[in-house]
């Protein structure tokens, strides 16, 4: 959803800085890789010690990089298949490392093997999300739906909580730390629901594609020779 609304107003706002990076010479492949290279050391360092404000921080200076790549090769005219698998296969990539990064903190210090559970199951759950939109469309089907929570939502709601809930160690903000296990329960429910509505899209949008293709053979029998 937030897909829909916010990518428009941020390719606008990063329009002036993806003309900038051209201009100097810079590759929206080498954004990509780079973009991806500093959200994983963000929440890759800073996440497993419980360093949840500085860890955000640094993530959302690089995940922008995401829509300045795209915007990138719009202007230069450059846009592939190539430079869209590469995007997306780095952004299941960094995806993870953020979710792993929380992981490792509740399966450490942070001491909480149900949290460290459902960090797990929003990776998982995220990635399949991800994966059945894309074997939808590689048997030819629109999969049309948008989905409850999809990656910008999980994004969002992990990061921002997560930044504050980073309140409690770095600036000594009492109880704001329960915000992190919030997210991560409403990541985790939003993608189940997710994953239940894609599933149910292809289920429908194949069964009717089934019945085109077997109503055509049945024109195309009927209109043969006799």
């Amino acid at each position: 959803m937030l897909n829909k609304y916010a990518r428009a107003f941020f390719t606008r706002v990063l329009t002036p800085f993806a003309a900038l990076l051209i201009r100097l010479g810079v590759s929206p492949d080498a954004v990509t890789l780079v973009g991806t290279a500093g959200v994983m050391a963000g929440a890759l360092v800073f996440f497993p010690q419980g360093e949840f404000f500085w860890g955000t921080i640094v993530i959302t200076a690089f995940v922008f990089s995401d829509m300045v790549d795209g915007n990138m090769a719009r202007q230069i005219g450059t846009s592939s298949r190539w430079g869209a698998f590469l995007d997306s296969t780095l952004d299941r990539l960094a995806d993870a490392a953020i979710f792993s990064g929380i992981a490792l903190w509740y399966a450490g210090e942070g001491d909480n093997l149900m949290l460290c559970a459902v960090t797990l199951f929003c990776l998982a759950s995220g990635q399949v999300v991800s994966y059945t939109k894309a074997r939808g469309e590689s048997i030819g089907l629109p999969v049309r739906v948008n989905g409850l929570v999809e990656r910008a939502e999980r994004l969002v709601i992990t990061l921002v909580l997560a930044g504050f809930a980073g309140f409690e160690t770095t600036f000594d903000v009492p109880h704001i730390g329960v915000l992190l296990p919030i997210a991560l329960w409403v990541v985790a429910v939003g993608s189940l629901v997710t994953l239940v509505q894609r599933v149910v899209t292809v289920r429908r949008e194949s069964a009717e594609a089934d019945a085109a293709a077997e109503a055509e053979r049945a024109r195309a029998q009927g209109g043969g020779p006799a």
